[in-house]
């Protein structure tokens, strides 16, 4: 296919496509889809190698968020029933990191609910980065709190983070259907002062809220304007309580190709799949890896995900190697640049919901009842997962956290 050799030529030096033909990939069929992927999988070796990164969430202040981003559980009017908790102290904090440090992730997220944080809270955030990096040589921090005012990314570059996440969701002509309440100027604003602090920007994307084709252009040419280091892909998961909870738009196929626009419009920067790829995705995840070479491991925010160690034989299985402390996750063009990512000083993080921190905290399934394809194994077999059509909604892919931060339980890292 002419388009594709042209996307991988392109890929291979770094050249940004046109319009229309990152347009031409979410449009070409699903028997072709393979195809894409392949061509996709050319660029993301070339920068990457087979190498996965890990990262792993610890959400700091759950639910009660004055914002009303239509797509998260924690959300101004939910009546998701999620886990509501404010400040973990930095011990607690601490030790839920520990947990998916254990695990193999190299990055913790540090993601809290709200429209942005006071200056009290930068302070709170500061202890906490504190908390982790004693104890964790090496360890990557990405901070995701909502909206920064003037000084506070330099403030959490002072206190030791190397990232900040901030997401700008969706492509600004269609922002004030999803959110009212913050603009995304706004977004661009906070993603600006991160960058301009020294911190590693890391800002993605949401796909399935009912957006166009052309929104997806749209956000992801921007963002490649905007320049982050790392760029999360979420696939909505439609929690129930939530304005979207009806938005079920997204097949295992869709997914694959909006993942491989991505990574044709920026071929050197860490893809990562965020929230919802075990709901949309389901058992075609380790096609994903050949276009992201970056994952969250185990749950997300207010949502479970795959078994930790689920994730872990599924990077084996597809030929894929978990990325080292010691490894730097972006090319060396990248990493050596100023601001740049992936050597500690830099590399994005995140996954929010209404802050935006990559997985969008709606996201992911769980261990949900019959385990299925995200699940912790259940005790006894279960009986047959149901099969769905292409679009169908499959609620029984979301299950609510209600373990590991905020919780007398174990975390799934």
């Amino acid at each position: 296919m002419d388009l594709l050799n042209t996307l991988v030529d392109k890929g291979l030096r770094r050249e940004l496509p046109t319009r229309e033909e990152a347009l031409a990939v979410l449009a070409t069929s699903d028997d072709d889809v393979l195809d894409v992927v392949a061509a996709a999988g050319r660029v993301r070796r070339q920068w990457f190698g087979r190498r996965v990164k890990l990262n792993y969430l610890v959400n700091l202040k759950s639910g009660l968020c004055p914002e009303d981003c239509s797509y998260c559980s924690q959300r101004l009017g939910s009546t998701a029933g999620i886990l509501k908790y404010t400040w973990l102290k930095p011990e607690e904090a601490s030790q839920a990191a520990a947990a998916g440090l254990a695990g193999g992730a190299k990055r913790v997220c540090l993601v809290a609910s709200g429209r942005g944080p006071t200056d009290r809270d930068v302070d709170r955030v500061a202890g906490t980065i504190k908390a982790i990096k004693d104890q964790n040589e090496g360890v990557e921090v990405c901070a995701c709190l909502g909206l920064l005012s003037d000084g506070q990314a330099e403030r959490l570059r002072e206190a030791g983070a190397d990232a900040y996440n901030h997401n700008l969701n969706t492509s600004e002509g269609t922002y004030g259907e999803i959110t009212t309440t913050h603009t995304y100027a706004d977004r661009v604003d906070t993603v600006q002062k991160a960058h301009g602090a020294g911190l590693s920007a890391c800002s993605g994307l949401i796909a399935g809220m009912g957006e166009t084709d052309e929104d997806l252009v749209d956000v992801v040419f921007s963002l490649r304007e905007l320049d982050p280091d790392s760029v999360p892909v979420n696939f909505l998961i439609p929690v129930e309580g939530t304005p979207l909870a009806k938005e079920w738009n997204l097949t295992p196929q869709r997914c694959l190709r909006i993942l491989a626009m991505v990574r044709f419009v920026c071929p050197d920067v860490e893809v990562r799949i965020a929230g919802g790829r075990e709901v949309h995705l389901r058992t075609m995840q380790p096609l994903a890896l050949h276009l992201a070479n970056s994952i969250f491991l185990g749950d997300y925010l207010t949502t479970e995900g795959q078994a930790g160690t689920a994730d872990l034989e599924m990077i084996a299985d597809a030929g894929f190697e978990v990325e080292g402390a010691e490894q730097v996750t972006l090319p060396e063009h990248r990493a050596t640049a100023a601001g740049g990512c992936g050597s500690h000083e830099g590399a994005g993080c995140g996954s929010h919901e209404d802050a935006g921190c990559g997985s969008h905290g709606d996201a992911g399934c769980g261990s949900h009842a019959g385990g299925g394809v995200c699940g912790s194994a259940p005790a006894s077999a279960p009986a047959a997962a149901p099969v769905a059509a292409a679009g169908e909604a499959r609620t029984d892919l979301v299950a609510v956290r209600r373990r590991g931060a905020g919780t007398d339980l174990a975390p799934n890292a």
